[in-house]
C-alpha cells in the first residue's frame, strides 16, 4: 500500500468517526459498533432503538458538517484495558466493551475529538477540518461480527475523497454502476432469477440467460479442445475420506456442506480437483504421457453467509471452467505460459482489460516452505517472461499452493475477480500420485489448477455489467428482432425470420398488435442488437429496413446484404470482443 493509499485510508477512517459522532448526537440511545475505512469510502455500524431511513442521511450529513467546521483535533490517549472498559461501560457502549474483552494487550488507545470518544488503534488526520468532500450513500443491515445469531446492526455507508471533484466523479460512476447492476438487468432482460423459497445463493437461468451461458460454455469447450484439454465429468458427492486426504476437511471445512448416507459421511463437492486426481490415479502413467490436462465445467457448492450473497457475484452453487494439469516439473513453466496466453486471448475476446496479482503462502498452509518457494518462483518467472506487470498479494495463496489471480477491469474501470492459476506440489503427494520416469523410477508429478473465467456465475454477472446488458452480437440471446408495421405484413416478417434462422441467426418476430413505435422502443429496452422493420414498401421491394440499437436507422437493404454485414459479428473469432 502506497503512502497516498494510507493517507486516503486515514481520511476515510476519520470521516467514519465523524459519522459516529453525528449519529450519537442525533439519536439518543445509539450504541456504536465498528467503523472502518473501505475501498472508496467507509461505513459505521449502529445499534439503534429506531430505524434509520434514507431520508435521515441529509440530516446526518448536516450534523457532520457542523462537527467538521469546529476543526476538532483527533487526540490519541493510551490507557489500561480495565480503565477503558470502565469508560465505555459508563457511556453504555456494550459493543466497545465486548471488543475490549477480545483484545489481549494490557494497554489500548482511544481517540477523542470534541466530546466524542471512540476505541481505535488509529491513525487519524490532525483535525476534522481536513475532511473536504464526503457523502453518505446508503443504509444496510449487518450482523454484529458477521454472525447471524448476533444482533442486527444498521450500517451506514459513505464515500470520502480529498477533493469535491474526485467525489463528484465517484458519484457519477456510482450512478452509472447502478444502471448496470446485473441484478436489475437480469430481471429486466429476463436472464436469471434467485428464489428464496428454493434457497438463497442458487441461480435459475431463464431461456435467454441459458443462451448466453450456453454460448460461453461452447466457446470454452472449443478453445480447451484446441489446447489439448480432455473433458471429464465427476459426481457432485464424495465420501469424507476423499476430503480428509486432500486436506479440505481440515483447511476448508467452514465452507463445506456435509450429509449422512447409510451412516457414512459425504461432502457436496466444494472443489473439482480431488475428483480429477482420482481419474489420473486410475492407472500407471509414463513420463511420455505427461502433461495430462483435464477440463470440466464443474458445478461446486460452498457455504457463504447469507449477508454476503449478492446476485450472480456471490453465490452458494456455481460452475467453474475448471482444469487440472498433471505434468513433470521440467514442463511446468511451459504449461503456465500457455495458460497465461489462453487467459490473454479470452480477455481480448470478451473485451476486458485486466491486472495481475501473485498470491503467496498463507499462514495456514500444507506442504513444505521449499516447495512453496519453487512454485512461487515459476509463477513469477512466467509473468516476467510475458512482460505482465503484477503486484504481490502476501499470504493470499490457497492452502496447497501459490497462485496468479487475475482481476478483470470493466468498461467503467471496476475490478472483478476472474481467472486463477495455482501451482500445487502438495496434493500429488497427499494422494501418492506417481509417474514412471525415463529411468524406470517413480516420480511425483506437479499439479496445476486453473480456471480461465473462474466462476461462470460471477463472470456472467461481470459481463452483464461490463456491457450494461447490451451483449455483442455473438453473445446476444436474440440477435435480430423482426418488427412488422401491422398484422398485414406478419407473413413477410415470418418469411424473413425463417431465412435468418436458416443462417443460424437467433431471431424473434414481434407479433403483438402494438404500433411500430412501441415495438421499436420495447426492442430497444431489451437491448437486441438489430431490428428489421418490415411494411408494404419492404414487402414489395423484398428488402428490410435495418435499425441498430445504438446507431439508429441504417436504411433499407436486401436481406442477403444484411446477412453479409451481420456474419462477421456472429463469431468471436472475427471480432475478438468488439461490439
Amino acid at each position: 500500500m502506497t503512502k497516498a493509499d494510507l493517507d486516503l485510508e486515514t481520511l476515510r477512517h476519520s470521516t467514519a468517526h465523524v459519522l459516529a459522532h453525528a449519529v450519537r448526537e442525533l439519536f439518543p440511545g445509539v450504541k456504536l459498533g465498528i467503523g472502518p475505512a473501505i475501498e472508496s469510502g467507509f461505513y459505521y455500524d449502529f445499534d439503534l432503538p429506531t430505524q434509520i431511513t434514507p431520508e435521515d442521511l441529509p440530516k446526518i450529513e448536516e450534523k457532520m458538517r457542523e462537527i467538521i467546521k469546529h476543526e476538532h483535533k483527533f487526540e490519541r490517549q493510551e490507557m489500561g484495558k480495565t480503565k477503558a472498559i470502565e469508560l465505555f461501560e459508563e457511556r453504555g457502549e456494550k459493543y466497545k466493551v465486548e471488543l475490549l474483552h477480545e483484545i489481549e494487550d494490557d494497554k489500548v488507545s482511544v481517540y477523542k475529538s470534541g466530546d466524542f470518544i471512540d476505541l481505535c488503534r488509529g491513525p487519524h488526520i490532525e483535525h476534522t477540518g481536513h475532511i473536504k468532500a464526503f457523502k453518505l450513500l446508503s443504509i444496510a443491515g449487518a450482523y454484529w461480527h458477521g454472525i447471524e445469531t448476533n444482533p442486527m446492526m444498521q450500517r451506514i455507508y459513505g464515500a470520502a475523497f480529498p477533493s469535491q471533484k474526485e467525489l463528484d466523479e465517484y458519484i457519477k460512476n456510482l450512478e452509472e454502476a447502478k444502471k448496470r447492476d446485473h441484478r436489475k438487468l437480469g430481471k429486466d432482460l429476463d436472464l436469471f432469477s434467485i428464489h428464496e423459497e428454493a434457497g438463497a445463493g442458487f441461480v435459475y437461468y431463464h431461456p435467454k440467460g441459458a443462451v448466453v451461458r450456453g454460448l460461453i460454455e461452447d466457446f470454452l469447450r472449443k478453445e480447451n479442445k484446441k489446447r489439448d484439454y480432455e473433458s471429464v465429468y465427476i459426481p457432485h458427492l464424495a465420501k469424507i475420506d476423499l476430503w480428509n486426504t486432500s486436506g479440505h476437511s481440515n483447511y476448508y471445512r467452514e465452507n463445506m456442506y456435509f450429509m449422512k448416507i447409510d451412516k457414512q459421511e459425504y461432502v457436496v463437492k466444494p472443489m473439482n480437483c480431488p475428483g480429477h486426481i482420482l481419474i489420473f490415479k486410475r492407472k500407471t502413467r509414463s513420463y511420455r504421457d505427461l502433461p495430462i490436462r483435464y477440463f470440466e465445467l464443474g458445478t461446486v457448492y460452498r457455504y457463504e453467509k447469507s449477508g454476503v450473497l449478492h446476485g450472480l457475484l456471490r453465490v452458494r452453487g456455481f460452475t467453474q471452467d475448471d482444469a487440472h494439469i498433471f505434468c513433470r516439473e521440467d514442463q511446468l513453466e511451459d504449461e503456465i505460459l500457455n495458460i497465461i496466453d489462453f487467459i490473454t486471448f479470452v480477455m481480448k475476446v470478451f473485451g476486458f482489460e485486466f491486472k495481475v496479482n501473485l498470491s503467496t503462502r498463507p499462514e495456514k498452509f500444507a506442504g513444505t516452505p521449499e516447495n512453496w518457494e519453487r512454485a512461487t518462483a515459476v509463477l513469477e518467472k512466467s509473468l516476467l517472461d510475458r512482460n505482465l506487470p503484477f503486484e504481490i498479494d502476501p499470504g493470499a495463496g490457497v492452502f496447497y499452493g501459490p497462485k496468479i489471480d487475475i482481476k478483470l477491469k470493466d468498461s467503467i474501470g471496476r475490478e472483478w475477480q476472474g481467472p486463477t492459476v495455482q501451482v500445487d506440489f502438495n496434493l500429488p503427494q497427499r494422494f501418492d500420485l506417481t509417474y514412471i520416469d525415463e529411468t524406470g523410477k517413480e516420480k511425483t508429478p506437479v499439479m496445476v489448477h486453473r480456471a480461465i473465467l473462474g466462476s461462470l456465475e460471477r463472470f456472467i454477472g461481470a459481463l452483464i455489467e461490463h456491457y450494461a446488458g447490451a451483449f455483442p452480437v455473438w453473445l446476444a440471446p436474440t440477435q435480430v428482432s423482426v418488427l412488422p408495421i401491422s398484422d398485414k405484413y406478419l407473413g413477410y416478417a415470418e418469411k424473413i425470420a425463417g431465412e435468418l434462422k436458416e443462417n443460424d441467426v437467433r431471431v424473434e418476430v414481434d407479433r403483438r398488435g402494438e404500433k411500430i413505435g412501441a415495438k421499436i422502443r420495447d426492442t430497444q429496452m431489451q437491448k437486441v442488437p438489430y431490428m428489421l422493420i418490415v411494411g408494404g414498401k419492404e414487402a414489395t421491394a423484398g428488402t428490410v429496413a435495418v435499425r441498430h440499437r445504438s446507431k439508429g436507422d441504417l436504411g433499407a437493404k436486401p436481406l442477403a446484404d444484411f446477412l453479409f454485414d451481420l456474419k462477421p459479428e456472429m463469431s468471436y473469432n472475427t471480432l475478438n470482443g468488439g461490439h
